[in-house]
């Protein structure tokens, strides 16, 4: 994957597979720590202690159609390409928490990406489940969430053109000037 956004939709996708009805995506960028940290969360089925072990190995997946898994173990070595490292916690019937942790201004760290377009695909595609978006550089922080954008459409679907175009408006409006493809100085 090219960059970051291309992985948190992967991970996310992962969630609504589980079952998620709602899926909370935050990113934070500690320029003084030098960190770049994603976490996603969610309430789906969640997985045994002994899966959240294997996880991580692309050699096993819950999926039938194939028999093996890139998404955490391609997200598990970004972060450590770039001095970080992954997380799992998750238990059955409790959701999962996936957090990747970069180094900010390392080198081998790929960038953030188009999130407004990552977020906007993830509602647009499932309608039906509530995304929460959270972002945090420094001292500000930017937050979105598509119950927002369903109230704010009075009923109207998300999906129509309207609703589109009100959530791309409200998507873009809630991430921090520069946030796609920025990456620190060194």
């Amino acid at each position: 994957m090219l960059d970051l956004s291309l992985h948190i939709l992967d991970i996310a996708e992962n969630s609504i597979d589980a079952g998620a009805l709602r899926v909370h995506i935050a990113v934070e960028e500690d320029i003084e720590g030098d960190r770049l940290v994603i976490e996603i969360s969610d309430d789906g089925h969640g997985m045994d202690a002994e899966m959240v072990r294997r996880a991580a190995d692309p050699f096993v997946t819950t999926r039938w159609e194939r028999s093996v898994g890139f998404g955490l173990p391609l997200l598990s070595e970004a972060a450590r390409r770039s001095g970080g490292e992954l997380s799992i916690r998750s238990r059955p019937s409790g959701g999962t928490r996936i957090r990747a942790v970069f180094g900010h201004s390392h080198i081998d760290r790929q960038p953030l990406g188009d999130m407004a377009k990552t977020l906007i695909t993830l509602i647009a595609g499932h309608p039906d489940i509530e995304f929460f978006y959270r972002h945090r550089r420094g001292e500000k922080t930017y937050t979105f969430s598509s119950p927002e954008v369903t109230r704010r459409l009075g009923g109207r679907s998300i999906t129509s053109a309207e609703g589109i175009a009100l959530l791309r408006t409200m998507v873009r409006e809630c991430l921090p000037a520069g946030a796609s493809n920025r990456r620190a100085s060194a």
